[in-house]
């Protein structure tokens, strides 16, 4: 039986613009590579800032590009909780993100999200309750995990609510642009004009994460400790990822790539919907995104996802638990699929696969 992941968030390897990144590297290389072969500035390779900057209407020292957009939140995070402090995250959440704040000692409180969006009440609550927290973290846009969208009239009151409180909001937002159905939201950073925001993308999922390529908009008091975090840490990011990035977007390649993405995750993605109302119960349940690599499922009742984990890799399927997205250890009866890597063929099997011990783990009485 062939193994078929619906585990990690890669790209499938047909979609990588191979020919066309070979091709700039070679002519970045070729123009300027005595300088994006040589130590570069903590911050990241110059006209790349600069291009980044202008769509963003901001100055180019503003901008901090490193090797993956989580390890710019990492040099962050070290920086806003040297001291300690609360930090609040969905729920569930980006497992590596839980990691990164345990691992600089921020107390780590949960809101609830669900496919209305944010338990505003339950934010509003916790932000009332003692210190103010250093920051709260959202992936906005087709969350990882959930595949989840904040709706817009959420957007705007998280903008009031750090502006009225006084907190950050780190804005990591590397899917918006993978938009398969549906309009297009402002991100949070443009609603609050950059007040009280910091916005993070990358461009692992809209060029090729093996660049490891990412940045943060911060204001301008966070740039010099962030900076000097970046350089004690690895005295600068590699230029030359960078630089292809670059080239790769002044030669127009990089909107018609997003389309060949889009087209084809929109195929694995419709797959797996049709997949999941076919194969699972009616009492199990799953979150239904316009874009993105993933969505969350809800198994029926009494249906415990440790045991089904085990009994997948028996079967030769993967998935990640419910339980690796929550700080405190929720999410006993369900899972995280991912979708973007397999085949529509693989999808169809591993699906069929997964239906099978859905309903034949339902069945056994608790």
């Amino acid at each position: 039986m062939d193994p078929i992941s619906f585990a990690r968030g890669n790209p499938s390897p047909d979609i990588l613009p191979v020919e066309a990144m070979a091709d700039c590297a070679q002519a970045v290389i070729a123009r300027d590579g005595r300088t994006i072969l040589n130590y570069g500035p903590a911050g990241g390779y110059a006209p790349f800032r600069e291009w980044i900057a202008a769509q963003h209407g901001v100055e180019p020292s503003q901008v901090i590009i490193s090797t993956g957009s989580l390890t710019g939140f990492n040099f962050l995070m070290r920086h806003l909780f040297a001291g300690g402090g609360r930090a609040i995250i969905e729920a569930p959440s980006y497992d590596r993100t839980i990691g990164v704040l345990r691992s600089v000692g921020a107390e780590i409180e949960s809101v609830p999200l669900s496919d209305a969006g944010l338990d505003l009440d339950r934010l509003e609550s916790l932000v009332s309750q003692g210190a103010t927290p250093r920051v709260l973290y959202t992936i906005p846009t087709f969350q990882n995990p959930s595949g989840r969208t904040l709706p817009l009239e959420q957007r705007e009151a998280l903008v009031e609510l750090a502006n009225a409180k006084g907190f950050l909001i780190y804005e990591d937002d590397p899917y918006r642009l993978v938009r398969y159905s549906g309009e297009a939201l402002p991100s949070m950073y443009e609603l609050a004009g950059g007040r009280n925001v910091i916005f993070s993308t990358s461009f692992s999922k809209t060029g090729a994460p093996g660049l490891r390529v990412g940045y943060m908009i911060l204001p301008a008091e966070l740039v010099k400790p962030i900076e000097t975090i970046a350089a004690s840490t690895y005295i600068g990011p590699p230029q030359l990822p960078q630089a292809m990035l670059h080239e790769f977007i002044s030669r127009g390649l990089f909107e018609s790539n997003l389309e060949v993405v889009c087209a084809e995750l929109r195929a694995r993605r419709d797959a797996m919907l049709a997949g999941l109302e076919a194969e699972l119960p009616d009492d199990a349940a799953w979150s239904h995104p316009d874009g993105g690599y993933f969505l969350w499922v809800d198994l029926p009742a009494g249906v415990g996802v440790d045991a089904l984990f085990d009994r997948a890799a028996q079967a030769g399927l993967q998935f990640v638990k419910g339980t690796d997205f929550f700080a405190d250890g929720r999410g006993e009866e369900s899972l995280r699929l991912a979708f973007s890597f397999p085949s529509v063929a693989e999808i169809d099997e591993g699906v069929r696969r997964l239906g099978a011990l859905v309903r034949d783990a339902a069945s056994v009485p608790a």
